[in-house]
């Protein structure tokens, strides 16, 4: 009687611990791994973070993905011409700063170990980024200072500048076929 009590309760642990460590990985898992989620726990994203939110990309970059980012720091933010962030956060020119931001996103996962010296990437903006490894990662002439984030939905990679799209870029494409 001892032994089928004892046993009895130590199945009802077993279940218990079982289902209580599934509903914590469902939960890191569907919220706390997203992109979005990563680039709000870095300290040094939140300017981005605003950027995302005032751009009404959340939604987006929470999506299934996958994503690749190139998320520039609060400090490449920053060395923006004066004025040029706060422009870029009004209401008004929420269709620039949604240009410029998925100018930074290319869909699917791309690793730094993916990456090639000179390749041309599309990004959901529409225009190509170009990649240089000659001196350490970048693209655009931004330098990619973290690589490799991991997100249930994509990969962020942090770069130290704000990468602007060139009007230029699809015309040259355009007419050289691409």
């Amino acid at each position: 009687m001892k032994l089928s009590r004892t046993l009895a309760l130590m199945l009802v642990a077993v279940v218990l611990v079982a289902f209580t460590q599934n509903s914590v990985t469902e939960q890191k898992i569907d919220h706390h791994n997203k992109i979005v989620s990563i680039a709000q726990d870095t300290d040094q994203l939140s300017t981005l973070v605003t950027a995302v939110k005032a751009a009404n990309l959340v939604e987006t970059l929470n999506g299934e993905g996958p994503f690749t980012v190139f998320a520039p720091t609060n400090q490449a933010f920053s060395n923006l011409p004066d004025g040029t962030l706060d422009m870029l956060l009004k209401e008004e020119n929420k269709g620039q700063l949604q240009s410029i931001l998925t100018y930074h996103v290319v869909s699917g996962k791309i690793m730094a170990s993916d990456l090639k010296d000179g390749q041309m990437v599309e990004t959901v903006q529409g225009n190509k980024i170009k990649v240089s490894l000659s001196d350490g990662a970048m693209i655009n002439g931004a330098k990619v200072v973290k690589a490799d984030v991991e997100a249930s939905n994509g990969v962020v990679h942090i770069i130290d500048a704000v990468v602007m799209p060139s009007d230029n870029e699809k015309k040259e494409d355009m007419d050289s076929g691409y």
